[in-house]
C-alpha cells in the first residue's frame, strides 16, 4: 500500500565506510602535494626578470631566473653569491640583481680599476673589466654588521653599491639567492 503525504519517519541511510576512508585519504594526499608545490614555489621558485644589462655576461636583460629565499634564512651570503634585492627595502622597485662583494665587517675599496676587499685585490668569479668610476668606493668602505656591498658584472653599466642610491644593501632587504636560469630555454640551467 502507498502512502502520500508527508513522511516524518524516513528510514536511515548506511553510510559506505571504505568510500568515506578513501576520500578523506585523496584530500589528505591532496592537500600534502598542495602544501609542498607551495613551499616550493615560496621558497626556491620565485620566478624574476632580470632589468637592464648589469649583470653581462653573467646574465642579460630579460632573462627569467629563479631566487631561492629560503637559503639566507639558514646561512648567509657570501662574496661572489649572485642576489635578488629591494633598494634600500623599496617594495615598489622592481628587484635588482647583483654579485655579493663585501660582507659584514668587511672594508672594500675601488682603486686603478680593481675591487678591494680587506685590501687585498677581489678574486672575482668572472672576468670583469676594469671600474672607471668608483664613486663612493674611491675611499675604504667599512660594512656593517648587516649590510653587503654589491656590485654588478658589467661594472661600466651598473647601479650598485657605489651609488648613494643604493649604498651598502642590508640582509633584511635581500630576497634571495639567484640560483636558476629559466628563460631564454637556450640559457637554461644553474647559476655558477
Amino acid at each position: 500500500m502507498r502512502r502520500n503525504g508527508l513522511h516524518f519517519r524516513e528510514e536511515k541511510k548506511k553510510v559506505n565506510i571504505p568510500i568515506v576512508k578513501e576520500v578523506i585519504t585523496w584530500i589528505v594526499e591532496i592537500a600534502i602535494v598542495l602544501a609542498i608545490a607551495f613551499v616550493f614555489v615560496y621558497y626556491i621558485g620565485l620566478r624574476t626578470s632580470v632589468v637592464g644589462p648589469s649583470m653581462t655576461p653573467t646574465l642579460e636583460n630579460k632573462q627569467e631566473i629563479l631566487v631561492n629565499r629560503f637559503i639566507y634564512s639558514v646561512s648567509n651570503p657570501k662574496p661572489n653569491d649572485i642576489v635578488v634585492f629591494l633598494p634600500n627595502g623599496n617594495e615598489k622597485a622592481h628587484y635588482y640583481v647583483k654579485r655579493i662583494i663585501g660582507v659584514p665587517g668587511d672594508t672594500v675599496q675601488i682603486k686603478d680599476g680593481a675591487v678591494y676587499v680587506n685590501g687585498e685585490l677581489f678574486d672575482e668569479a668572472v672576468e670583469t673589466a676594469a671600474i672607471l668610476d668608483a664613486e663612493l668606493a674611491a675611499e675604504e668602505i667599512t660594512l656593517e654588521e648587516d649590510e653587503y656591498f654589491v656590485l654588478g658584472d658589467n661594472r661600466n653599466n651598473s647601479e650598485d653599491s657605489r651609488y648613494a642610491n643604493i649604498g651598502n644593501v642590508k640582509k633584511e632587504y635581500i630576497i634571495g639567492k639567484a640560483w636558476f636560469v629559466v628563460s631564454p630555454y637556450s640559457e637554461f640551467g644553474f647559476l655558477e
